[in-house]
């Protein structure tokens, strides 16, 4: 695998100066995730050196700013892990199943949030994208293109399957009220 910009390699700088500007950034983030059908993105495969980034697993798009992983635990998951940045290009990584964080938002309010399974893979991958790690730098094997275009299906089932469930829980919410 080629890196094909060395600035994925580089360690992203914290966001001092909370304004329209990273507003913008934050909102072009957003859009260019939902096009891609991604689970998440980091504002250096964006080529913005901060660290910022953004998940959407289906139920919520959740920003975050200048994170911090406080807790990884639950079972260690061994799964096939893809990137934006490399499309078509997969690998097995191993990540923990459960991911506390503590984050500020676009506003420079502290939060703290927890993710399992496919969320706290997401947060692990783009919280690496920040440091300059890349998936493929902790893949224990690359999988070859047979093996990535059973695991795009299989992603594709799974992102229609928690999107549906996150629209029914929404959908129960709301005739709740």
């Amino acid at each position: 695998m080629d890196d094909k910009d060395e600035s994925l390699r580089k360690k992203s700088r914290e966001v001092t100066v909370f304004d329209e500007r990273l507003h913008q950034l934050l909102d072009d983030m957003v859009e260019t995730l939902q096009d891609s059908g991604g689970a998440g993105l980091a504002a250096v495969q964006v080529g913005v050196l901060r660290r910022v980034f953004v998940t959407d697993i289906g139920d919520e798009v959740v920003e975050y700013i200048n994170p911090k992983i406080t807790e990884r635990s639950g079972e260690m998951l061994s799964e096939a892990e893809g990137c934006l940045s490399f499309p078509g290009q997969y690998g097995m990584v191993e990540r923990p199943s459960h991911v506390k964080l503590e984050a500020q938002d676009r506003y420079g309010d502290f939060f703290e949030t927890e993710g399992d399974e496919l969320l706290a893979r997401a947060m692990c991958h783009e919280y690496d994208h920040l440091d300059g790690v890349l998936f493929c730098d902790l893949a224990t094997e690359m999988l070859d293109e047979e093996e990535a275009e059973q695991w795009e299906r299989q992603k594709a089932e799974r992102r229609g399957t928690a999107r549906n469930k996150a629209r029914t829980a929404r959908s129960r919410s709301r005739r709740k009220r």
